[in-house]
């Protein structure tokens, strides 16, 4: 065979491999839930997804099973864009309106709480995936009752008690100042990290108390101190957690690359759930996406990637790629027709 039909030849066959990697790559999910005041989910995660020791987290495991434990870095939805009071009803706001976390729902006044102060306060949110984006913690208004479902207008909206954007990541934690307003009793942080690469956002609930003292309502007996997972059980759960890691693990996030920041996205929905939001300014999105969502387990259009990707990334790989192939399959018959012809 010619030396010239052989490099082509070599070049179409090299492609095949280029092609098939842009039909099954996919994108890696990013995760984290706050560590410092703990999460309801890192705290029951702490305690053991199959042997729970608080009663709370017990019935977070008997109302929605041990997996949302196990996957307690991943409750997110994919495409929220800043819309999370559009995605995520009353009711709802601690699972982010995700049947496998619904245990987290649960409107009790005995979840194990992290005493806090009023005042300056430093949190620290536990990352497996680092990425670029917003961080926005509230806080309950005084009055709340923990024994009935939280909503959005339990929340002071108007007034985070936390905001960071791309804070300093270090020692498996993005770590981030706030202030605490003045309140007495147990309340409770809702923390939103809006990613600004995607529009994926992930959400978490921190049960606190003011105070110290009786934590728990009516009389009842204080409720548990909350206390996050080591960094031994998260890696000692990894193998049963159906969360895409895809290498970061429990990582420093100091030590990964972040991806450049995209164009500015809305990252959190305005303070009144009836008044449109930066995202809602945009053009229109599909009708289902207009009504509360229930967020979908990873998939080739949901895993938004370190990368920045988005739901059309693994389509953009797959007409590259098969661009790539058919592109290199033209030129190898090309060639073969102008060998033959020269032969005649």
């Amino acid at each position: 065979m010619p030396a010239r039909r052989t490099a082509v030849t070599v070049a179409a066959l090299g492609a095949l491999p280029l092609a098939l990697t842009g039909l099954t790559a996919t994108p890696a999910a990013a995760h984290g839930s706050m560590g410092d005041p703990v999460s309801r989910v890192s705290q029951c995660y702490a305690e053991g997804p199959e042997s729970p020791e608080s009663a709370a987290c017990k019935a977070a495991v008997a109302a929605g099973g041990t997996q949302a434990l196990y996957d307690w870095n991943g409750i997110r939805i994919g495409d929220a864009g800043g819309r999370h009071q559009r995605l995520i009803p009353d009711g709802k706001l601690c699972s982010a309106n995700n049947e496998q976390f619904k245990g987290l729902d649960l409107a009790r006044a005995d979840w194990p709480a992290t005493d806090v102060r009023s005042g300056s306060h430093t949190f620290r949110y536990r990352v497996t995936a680092p990425h670029k984006g917003t961080f926005k913690v509230y806080i309950t208004k005084p009055g709340y009752d923990p024994a009935e479902p939280l909503a959005w207008n339990d929340l002071d909206l108007e007034h985070p008690v936390a905001t960071a954007t791309d804070p300093a990541a270090t020692g498996g934690f993005y770590t981030f100042s706030g202030s605490l307003p003045e309140r007495s009793g147990r309340q409770l942080l809702y923390a939103v990290w809006q990613r600004s690469d995607s529009p994926e956002a992930f959400y978490s609930c921190s049960d606190v108390t003011f105070g110290g003292g009786d934590s728990a309502a009516g009389g009842a007996a204080p409720a548990p101190t909350a206390s996050a997972p080591t960094k031994e059980q998260i890696e000692a759960g990894n193998d049963k957690s159906t969360i895409e890691h895809h290498g970061h693990g429990d990582n420093d996030p100091s030590t990964s690359a972040e991806p450049a920041a995209a164009p500015n996205r809305p990252t959190e929905a305005d303070a009144d759930p009836n008044r449109p939001t930066e995202a809602d300014a945009g053009p229109k999105q599909p009708a289902e996406a207009d009504a509360p969502s229930q967020p979908k387990a990873a998939g080739p259009t949901e895993n938004l990637a370190e990368t920045g990707g988005d739901g059309s990334t693994p389509y953009l790989a797959i007409g590259g790629a098969a661009a790539l192939a058919l592109g290199s399959a033209a030129v190898f018959l090309s060639a073969r027709r102008r060998a033959v012809g020269g032969r005649r």
